[in-house]
């Protein structure tokens, strides 16, 4: 069997790099027409930031992984064609701000279409809106050289842990039409991932229900953080502590200890965006009820972000101007470089506008990816280099000089740092803004710092 994945990035890369660790008589090719992403697999310098990936990637990379953007050769020799390409939000037109760009879904259907032969097995990898498969359906079945079955195999990965969820998947989903052409393609696939997954984490269904499946998820999981995040702010109210309460309501077997961490808010490339889908489609079948219910999730999240910043210019007696403060983290989430849609872009972006000097940084985001994602709020009115941005090499050159540290991603080295050394070289009275709840208040109020956390009673 032949594997062709269209799409190197946060998902094609490390699930079929998985893949081929875990069934060696496959060959697994994956194509992106961006040359660079290409190169940088094949060289080592992964594009993709995971624990575990590298390893994965070398002990298969050249033996029956290959990653090429020869798109033309990987797909005409191909049994099944993955697709896994960005579904971002739109920015124009009908549903600016709100639906799935699918233009390089469609794309992708057109060349699949053109350089496919013989039977073929296509497999939605990406993450988009219910019955997408009949737009794919409806191009392929243009094709005069090939037959298709498409299916639906949406990716269930966390970020930070994508590997140790492949390796282990609680569930795989495959969902296709329910005719004997479909069931076989649905078999086809099941058997690939049964080579390390119990069948009984395999669920099979119907196109529609597998491709609902995946907002569905991703939406709950939102909601269950905005949820947590609009008790923090009530504890914070109250003097109520937000962890004490976590793990009194998570004891309860029906809800459950998972995604009851408050923070500073979630980011990352799916949850707003497929929330945001799901708004757009539930509106499009009339459904505005239901509509309104899954945009609050949204709005609480971008209330949890401003309300964070808010604290920090409140504490720092009104007013951040000319004042420096350090950022300690910029990825959306500790053990990634992904910074799609971090809270740390839009609390950086309000202390600029409030002409802060911010410093920046992170250990695995590269500078020019922090400038490129803070956009107009990086350059001055004449489009030169924001002076008030910087990025520092660590953090304690970060904190140097700070009146304020904000903790924005749960890294694990930001726990061991020497806060007597940063308390010593701050300006006077040093401030900590705890966004992830990762720290010892009472130790840093010890060595003699004004501390806030998320959801924490307020000395």
């Amino acid at each position: 069997m032949k594997i062709c994945c269209i799409g190197a990035g946060y998902v094609g890369g490390p699930t079929m790099a998985v893949i081929a660790e875990k069934c060696p008589d496959i060959t697994v090719t994956v194509v992106d027409v961006d040359a660079s992403k290409i190169e940088a697999w094949n060289s080592g310098n992964l594009p993709v930031f995971e624990p575990g990936l590298q390893d994965v990637v070398d002990g298969q990379l050249g033996t029956n992984l290959f990653f090429s953007t020869d798109r033309k050769t990987a797909i005409a020799e191909a049994d099944i064609i993955f697709v896994a390409v960005g579904t971002p939000t739109k920015k124009y037109g009908i549903g600016a701000g709100r639906a799935a760009d699918l233009v390089y879904i469609e794309k992708c259907a057109r060349d699949i279409g053109k350089m496919a032969k013989g039977p073929k097995i296509v497999v939605e990898k990406s993450t988009i809106p219910v019955r997408t498969a009949d737009a794919i359906k409806a191009i392929l079945n243009e094709s005069d050289t090939a037959q298709f079955q498409v299916l639906s195999n949406p990716e269930f990965l966390a970020e930070g842990t994508a590997i140790e969820d492949l390796h282990d998947a609680d569930r795989i989903l495959i969902g296709g039409d329910q005719t004997p052409e479909g069931i076989e393609a649905i078999e086809t696939l099941a058997s690939v991932y049964a080579n390390w997954i119990p069948r009984e984490r395999i669920i099979t269904t119907n196109l529609w229900s597998s491709e609902l499946s995946k907002l569905t998820a991703n939406a709950f999981l939102a909601q269950r953080i905005s949820s947590i995040n609009a008790m923090s702010a009530l504890c914070e109210a109250t003097g109520a502590d937000v962890d004490e309460v976590s793990r009194a309501i998570g004891a309860d077997s029906r809800i459950g200890p998972k995604f009851l961490k408050a923070s500073v808010g979630f980011g990352g490339s799916c949850f707003q965006k497929d929330i945001l889908n799901l708004v757009y489609l539930c509106e499009h079948f009339g459904l505005q009820e239901v509509a309104d219910y899954w945009c609050k999730v949204v709005e609480m999240n971008d209330y949890q972000k401003k309300r964070f910043s808010g604290k920090i210019v409140e504490a720092l007696f009104n007013t951040v101007n000319g004042k420096k403060i350090a950022i300690l983290g910029f990825a959306f989430k500790k053990d990634t470089n992904d910074t799609r849609e971090s809270s740390s872009i839009y609390v950086c972006q309000d202390l600029i506008a409030e002409n802060a000097l911010v410093s920046i940084h992170d250990p695995q985001v590269p500078a020019e990816g922090i400038f490129r994602d803070l956009g107009e709020s990086a350059v001055d009115a004449e489009g030169n280099p924001n002076r008030n941005v910087e990025i520092a090499d660590d953090a304690y050159a970060a904190c140097e000089g700070a009146h304020a540290v904000a903790i924005l991603t749960e890294w694990d080295a930001y726990k061991d740092l020497d806060f007597q050394r940063i308390f010593d070289s701050m300006e006077k009275p040093a401030f900590i803004f705890d966004g992830r709840n990762i720290l010892d208040r009472p130790a840093l109020e010890g060595i003699g710092f004004k501390t806030y956390g998320i959801g924490k009673p307020q000395n």
